[in-house]
């Protein structure tokens, strides 16, 4: 059987949003990085990794912080691998940002098509109607994820997730552009509020079935 684990990036600076914890801001009656901790589990995720300062302790995760903060998302992937015992690692690692509001659905599109991939693939994360990637939204080959942090100096600092995904054979799955909008800007957290209650109002009846 397939194991999973997960790493949820959510300590970054929000210089955008005057250095507010975006994790913590609220869309549709829940936080965004309750949503993405909640999206983790639901895919049977385990371990799952925040990597921030401690925001909520009420959650059911393991926190972790890069070093030195504010590195960037390499090095806050390679903080949180180095904390799981390499022995007992899953065969794949979600990779997730906190500032996605449809994080449930990206979730559950990564996890059907893991099936999908050809065997050699390293991993799959979704894109743009333009297939850019967003590397953030991803699950990787455990394996492939470690090797790669392991040719990165300083563990990572000041790398981006480009230069510790340059080299693997990944998959970039083009999707609609809802699942893979984050929340950047004060504008981009009212939009995505907005679209929440528009949802909660007139729920879409194919997701109900899915339910």
């Amino acid at each position: 059987m397939t194991t999973l684990g997960a790493i949820l990036l959510a300590g970054g600076r929000a210089s955008r949003v005057d250095g507010a914890a975006k994790p913590l801001f609220d869309v549709g009656g829940r936080t965004l990085l309750a949503a993405a901790t909640q999206a983790a589990a639901d895919a049977g995720a385990r371990p799952v990794t925040v990597v921030a300062p401690v925001l909520d302790e009420t959650l059911p995760v393991v926190w972790v912080r890069e070093d030195p903060p504010f590195s960037g998302p390499a090095a806050a992937t390679l903080a949180a691998l180095a904390t799981w015992p390499a022995a007992d690692d899953p065969d794949w690692t979600l990779l997730l940002a906190c500032d996605l509001p449809a994080i449930d659905a990206a979730v559950r599109r990564l996890v059907a098509d893991i099936v999908l991939l050809p065997s050699d693939a390293d991993g799959l994360c979704l894109g743009d109607a333009s297939s850019r990637p967003q590397w953030l939204v991803g699950v990787y080959r455990t394996r492939a994820l470690r090797q790669a942090a392991s040719a990165l100096p300083n563990r990572g600092a000041d790398a981006s997730m480009r230069a510790l995904l340059a080299d693997l054979a990944i998959t970039v799955a083009s999707v609609p552009g809802d699942l893979t909008r984050d929340v950047d800007t004060w504008e981009d957290l009212e939009e995505a509020r907005a679209r929440a209650d528009a949802s909660a109002a007139h729920p879409d009846p194919a997701s109900e079935e899915l339910s």
